[in-house]
Order: structure tokens, then sequence, then C-alpha cells
């Protein structure tokens, strides 16, 4: 009970998202059928080669921020080579002088460049994770329906969607790094441990809850078309209903980082989790965070599931919906042509329904009674004639007529020594 009052109270605050689907060029038409992650497992083994695809192109807009790591690493490691770590112990020329702390404060005044850099890169990357998020998305949606031109058409839609929470959490990775760097300069140069751990501590909490956050954001302004506040709002509502599943998906949703975490203590892991990484570490993750969080959508919010039907049609311009409900008017024409003429079909009826009602009379009746149902007969006969006025101009009467009148007036049977005009009794003959 408790836990269908909270899913209520969490769908009224969420309903503004409703309606608002992003989905540019296309329609959803896919609901699980097999659970949630049956249906997104056999998405991803049967549509491999185009998460490959995604991965590569996503890639290519993180070579920036790998090569930011990489220099860093790099520039770190030189500095330690050139720096002079340690006192001459025996006090005689050359003199070095002390160098407590100098390593620590190398890496502090490298972070603080380099990690910059990332925060920009992040500005890169966002491009690639929004093409993937929209392609991703499509695919769950459609039940795997893919095409490159979506990956671009993900970027245009999703960019800035994308670029405020990836560049947010960039500036926590950054005041995380340099916080820790600060602390274990300060605590080199024996300075109490007490706050440079807890600033530290606090940092890591305040990124890890951030990227969380960030996450949903991402995953809510990639979905849905809705004003920056409502997008706040609804983020915190939506992971602070699912607060342990999210944590949990999102750890899942890092396999790939975890080898590459194992694979700094491990060559061979590193191996593996770049190999990950360079064909579908990527597009693993993305696939992991919006089938969950379209779950957690769908729970909440009624699904715009369509048939596909509906979604073709959905992509027609109004200039063809207009000529194929023409077309569709002419055939059922046609088709009526077929069992001869009727005026039931061929002219304008008014619906039983609706209009004016004769009132009743009962067994005794007065003069005004009469004239009452007198009267409701002759308002009911205008109604007919208005309603047959008012529609006989549309296209599947005036085509109806046509035809007829076509036929009347052309068709001939060649009886021996003259022709004989087919009229609408002898319309079908010979």
């Amino acid at each position: 009970m408790a836990q269908a009052k909270a899913q209520t109270k969490s769908q009224s605050k969420v309903s503004s998202l409703e309606g608002n689907e992003i989905e540019e060029g296309y329609v959803r038409t896919h609901a699980p059928v097999k659970g949630r992650w049956g249906d997104t497992w056999n998405i991803f083994k049967n549509n491999f080669v185009q998460f490959v695809i995604i991965n590569v192109f996503t890639l290519l807009f993180f070579v920036p921020g790998i090569a930011v790591a990489y220099f860093r690493g790099a520039y770190i490691s030189q500095m330690g080579l050139v720096y002079p770590f340690s006192n001459n112990a025996l006090g005689v020329y050359p003199i070095t002088p002390g160098m407590v702390g100098s390593a620590e404060s190398i890496t502090l005044s490298a972070d603080l460049l380099f990690i910059s850099l990332l925060v920009v890169a992040g500005l890169i990357a966002s491009v690639g994770i929004a093409g993937a998020c929209y392609a991703t998305k499509k695919m769950i949606n459609t039940n795997g329906q893919f095409h490159l031109k979506d990956y671009f058409k993900g970027i245009k839609v999703n960019y800035f969607n994308v670029v405020f929470p990836v560049t947010v959490f960039m500036i926590f990775i950054f005041g995380s790094f340099c916080v820790s760097d600060w602390a274990k300069w300060q605590i080199a140069l024996g300075y109490s441990k007490g706050g440079p751990i807890t600033a530290q501590v606090f940092m890591i909490i305040a990124t890890v809850l951030v990227g969380i956050i960030m996450m949903w954001i991402l995953a809510v302004g990639v979905s849905y078309r809705v004003k920056f506040k409502y997008l706040i709002k609804n983020s915190f509502v939506l992971f602070l209903g699912t607060v342990v599943q999210s944590v949990f998906m999102i750890g899942f949703s890092l396999i790939p980082a975890w080898f590459l975490l194992i694979g700094t203590t491990s060559q061979f892991f590193l191996v593996i989790g770049c190999i990950i990484y360079i064909f579908i570490g990527f597009s693993f993750t993305i696939l992991c965070w919006m089938a969950y969080t379209q779950w957690v959508f769908d729970m909440f919010i009624t699904p715009a599931v369509k048939s596909e039907e509906e979604a073709r049609k959905a992509n027609l311009s109004p200039k063809q919906l207009a000529a194929e409900k023409l077309e569709d008017e002419k055939a059922a024409a046609r088709e009526i042509l077929a069992a001869g003429r009727s005026e039931l079909v061929g002219r304008p009826l008014r619906p039983i329904e609706g209009g004016t009602q004769v009132a009743e009379v009962g067994i005794a009746f007065s003069r005004a009674d009469v004239a009452r149902v007198a009267n409701d007969r002759a308002k009911i006969s205008d109604e007919i004639n208005a309603y047959y006025e008012e529609h006989k101009g549309e296209a599947k009467y005036v085509e109806y007529e046509k035809m007829f009148a076509e036929r009347e007036k052309a068709l001939t049977t060649n009886n021996g020594k003259k022709k004989k005009k087919v009229n609408r009794n002898n319309l079908l003959g010979n």
C-alpha cells in the first residue's frame, strides 16, 4: 500500500513530462514483451554491429579528453625524472635543497592545468554522447531501428541537453582532483591530517552524488522536451524515488570502466578494458542507462506507444496525409460501386444520435401535443437537409456520384442494330 502511494505521488510530480517526448523523425512503436532486460538483451544481440558503429563515432569525440589524460601522466612522469627529490645525505657538495612535498605540489599544479583542460574536452565529448543517446533511445523505442543519420540528428537535438550535466560533473571532477592533491600536499608538509582528509572525503562523496544526479538529468534531457527548471525538478524526483536502483544500475553500466580501473594494477585487465572501450564500451553504458531510465519513465508516465500504421502516418506531411485520405475515400467509393448504387451510402445522412428528438405523446394528448410533434419533425427535416448541404461536397460522396454519372453517360451495350444507354437500374449489367 505504501509503495503504491509513493508511486502515485511520484507520478503526479513528473506529470509535466507526459506528452513531451523527444521523438524527432520517429514514433515509439515498441513496448517490452519479454521484460525490460530481456528485450534490451535482444536489441543488443541483434544489433551488435550498429552498437559498434555508435561506439566508434562516440570514441572519436573522446579523443581530446584521452589525449589530455595521456599528457597529464606524461608530464608528471617527466617532472619526476627532472626534479631532485632527496637531500644529499652526506652533506657534501653538491648540496640539494629539501624537496618535501614537491611531488605532491607538482601533481597539484599539473591537475590544475590538465583537469581544467579535461573540463573543456567534456564539451567536445558531449557531442558524441548526444548522438549516442538519441540513436540508442530510438533503437529501444522502435525495437532496433537504426540509421547513421540518427546519430547526427541526435547531436542537433540533444547537444545542449547533454552539455550541461557533463560540464557540471566535470567541474566536480576537477574540484575532487584538486582537493585530493591539496590534501596530500598538506599532509606531506606535516600539517594536521584531519582537515585535509575531511575535505577530500567530502569532495569525493559530493562528486559521486552529483554524478548520479547528472546521469538522471542527462536521461530526462535526452528523452523529454521541458523547461530547464522542470528538467532539474523531475530529475531530482526520479532520482529520489529510485536511489538504490539508480546506484546499482550506474555501477552495472560502468562495467567497462571497472576493467580500466583494475587495469591500473594489472596489465591484462588494462588491455581488456581498452578493447572493450574501442568496440562497445560507450554503447554498453548508454544502452544500459537508457533502458533502465525508460523503464522508470514507463512506470511513472503513461508510455506513448503507437501502432506501426500510426507511426507511418506520423511521419507523413499534412499534404501527404490529405492525399492519402482522399485516395482512401475514393477507394471506398469504388468498392461501393461494385455493389450497386444506393442513396444510403451515396447521400450524406444525419446520424441518429444527437439533434432534435421527437417528443413522446401519451394515450391522452391535446392539439398542443400534436403541434409540438409536427414542429419537432419539421426541425428534424431541416437538420437532415442542413447536414446534407454541409457534407455533400466531401470527396467520398462526390466521387461516388461522379462514377455513377460517368457510367450512366458513357456505358452502352451494343444490341445488334442500336446502342442501349445504361442507366442506374442496369448499371452492373453487360
